[in-house]
């Protein structure tokens, strides 16, 4: 595959596009601007938008004079037509994992609210959070609301104790963060013989 950096000027959209995109082109845009532009556009020969628009859309919001495309000559006309539809639908197919995914947005300190997730609360997380066997989960997600200082200190001293290896005991947990809080407060507690 042939990944092409183009002028934003030298592309032009599909105007029969079906796809409404404008609503995620603000989520596209803060994704582009956080992470990078990874996903190329795919256009035709002619320099048409096959897929992609909302890319180039967000990529026109950001101001960038150019963007990674790939040309698919192979394809033909009504393939691309095919395939203009298939690649937005195909996203449409799939379901979350609802026992994975707090999981992973555990990890994540950045607020992805913008692109759709939202904090799991304690109801849809907590005590009564169960793998479909109906073996009890025993992990919780906690969730506080902290001031930007309280946040900076806080994570500072997580980075502190894995960084130093003094993160003793994680009890399976994987959650890198989780471990670091468990870490400052068994200290803080041990140093208040509370255990």
């Amino acid at each position: 595959m042939n990944i092409l950096q183009l002028p934003l000027t030298e592309l032009h959209p599909y105007k029969n596009n079906p796809r409404k995109n404008e609503k995620a082109v603000d989520a596209v845009a803060a994704s582009i601007k956080q992470y990078g532009f990874l996903v190329p556009l795919v256009i035709s020969k002619e320099y048409e938008i096959i897929t992609g628009h909302t890319r180039y859309l967000a990529a026109k919001k950001l101001g960038l004079a150019s963007v990674p495309c790939v040309i698919a000559d192979e394809l033909t006309p009504e393939q691309v037509k095919a395939f203009r539809l298939v690649d937005n639908k195909v996203g449409e197919l799939a379901d979350w994992d609802m026992d994975l995914l707090p999981l992973e947005l555990a990890d994540i300190a950045a607020d992805l609210s913008v692109f759709g997730f939202e904090t799991v609360s304690e109801d849809e997380f907590g005590e009564e959070f169960t793998l479909d066997s109906g073996e009890k989960k025993p992990f919780q997600q906690i969730s506080l609301t902290l001031h930007d200082k309280q946040a900076e200190l806080i994570l500072a001293c997580i980075e502190y104790v894995h960084t130093h290896g003094e993160v003793q005991e994680t009890y399976g947990n994987e959650n890198h963060k989780g471990n670091g809080v468990f870490e400052v407060v068994r200290q803080w507690a041990e140093q208040k013989k509370l255990v």
